[in-house]
């Protein structure tokens, strides 16, 4: 295989869309440092490994030895991102943003290479245009174009407000990849739209567009919706390494080969691939596969040392301490959308009701899998065995198959 090849699998592993590769390929022929964009808004304080997808997409770039920007939107932020929202999100205050922006650059050097990342604010240019150069840019795309997008049109259908500063955005976002003339710009699969109107004001600018590649949306550990604080599906990069590493373990068995494809660097496809032949044939527990992936991302957040003291933690504590040892596995059937803790609970004879669980997960007495419960919302999954804790003494090892 040629190192021009590899380097194309290596951008491609786990990528939703490139457009167009063959620009791509041929950007890499000229064997110079390619430029390579991702924007994050500093819309919240804390990163979670969803973030991480487009994170370790960089630094895979890094690592082949190109110039990887990570743009802060401190501007566009002040706008609020309006994809996937069904109505106008509230811009973030001048206090707010720049607070977030300062955690946001601490945390993303646990992926990136400090030496080798040039951080950027897009209020860098956004700042110095008057509001004649905003209304220029503005007359660079039409209503009709903007409606195109699927979230605006629903919105409109519904005769939902859009306020005319929304329709900024894509404008703004795409203007971002002229000021910093992007070979490549990374993206999740939400912000298709936006990145394809960077490549529409690169070629007005006189400009090579860039190529375009879009990641797809991590899964929380429900195994069902987008990884999201507000949804309790997260396992934050700040998180201490027990509980991430104990949020890894509790992952279903197929979500799992899900995080290693987009999450791991000590896995190639070609281990992926023996590693499921070996699960599939019988010969080795997933399990072990998953300690192996939970080990690797706690180190990453928070070093070797760390991670191996997690692995003990897991052994000892939780696989070993106060657990009966005639404890049997008991299968659990679970719908396609997952079961609630409190019926999870309930249905292993932990609680007598669903409010009984309720009332215990708001006691902090329930466990999974050594991690403490603090979300009377969380779904588990069909695909994966659990050991549930309930006060001192009760616990449960269950499998949760599909109903």
């Amino acid at each position: 295989m040629t190192q021009l090849q590899e380097a194309l699998d290596l951008i491609g592993r786990g990528a939703e869309e490139i457009i167009k590769r063959e620009d791509l390929e041929a950007r890499l022929k000229l064997g110079r440092p390619l430029r390579i964009k991702a924007g994050f808004d500093p819309t919240a304080p804390d990163l979670h490994l969803g973030h991480t997808v487009l994170l370790n997409k960089m630094r895979q770039f890094q690592d082949l030895g190109h110039q990887v920007i990570f743009l802060i939107g401190d501007f566009t932020g002040m706008i609020g991102d309006p994809t996937g929202k069904n109505v106008t999100r509230k811009p973030l205050s001048r206090a707010d943003i720049e607070a977030n922006a300062q955690t946001y650059a601490e945390q993303v050097f646990k992926v990136l290479d400090r030496d080798k990342t040039e951080v950027r604010f897009n209020s860098e240019w956004f700042g110095q245009m008057s509001a004649a150069d905003m209304i220029k840019l503005a007359a660079k795309h039409t209503v009709a174009r903007m409606l195109e997008r699927d979230d605006f049109q629903k919105r409109y259908r519904n005769e939902q407000a859009i306020a005319i500063h929304e329709f900024l955005y894509p404008l703004v976002q795409g203007y971002d990849s002229v000021a910093l003339k992007a070979d490549v710009e990374l993206g999740g699969t939400d912000q298709k739209f936006n990145l394809l109107v960077g490549r529409q004001l690169q070629e007005e600018a006189g400009q090579p567009p860039q190529v375009v590649l879009t990641l797809p949306l991590l899964e929380g550990t429900d195994g069902v919706n987008k990884m999201s604080k507000s949804l309790g599906n997260y396992i934050g990069i700040n998180e201490p390494p027990n509980e991430i590493f104990g949020k890894v373990m509790r992952l279903s068995d197929n979500l799992m080969w899900r995080y290693f494809e987009l999450l791991s660097f000590a896995k190639s496809l070609a281990d992926l691939k023996r590693m499921r032949e070996a699960v599939a044939a019988g010969q080795v527990n997933p399990r072990d596969y998953k300690m192996q992936l939970a080990v690797e991302l706690t180190a990453r957040f928070h070093g070797q040392e760390a991670g191996e003291a997690a692995v003990r933690h897991w052994n000892e504590v939780i696989q070993g301490g106060g657990v009966p040892a005639d404890l049997v596995v008991q299968d659990i059937p679970v719908p396609t959308e997952g079961l609630r803790i409190g019926g999870l609970l309930k249905a292993a004879g932990l609680a007598a009701s669903g409010s009984e669980a309720t009332r215990k997960i708001n006691e902090r007495a329930v466990r999974v899998d050594g991690t403490l419960v603090e979300d009377a919302s969380l779904i588990l999954v069909a695909g994966g065995e659990h050991l549930l804790q309930l006060g001192k003494r009760g616990y449960a090892r269950v499998r949760l198959i599909a109903a």
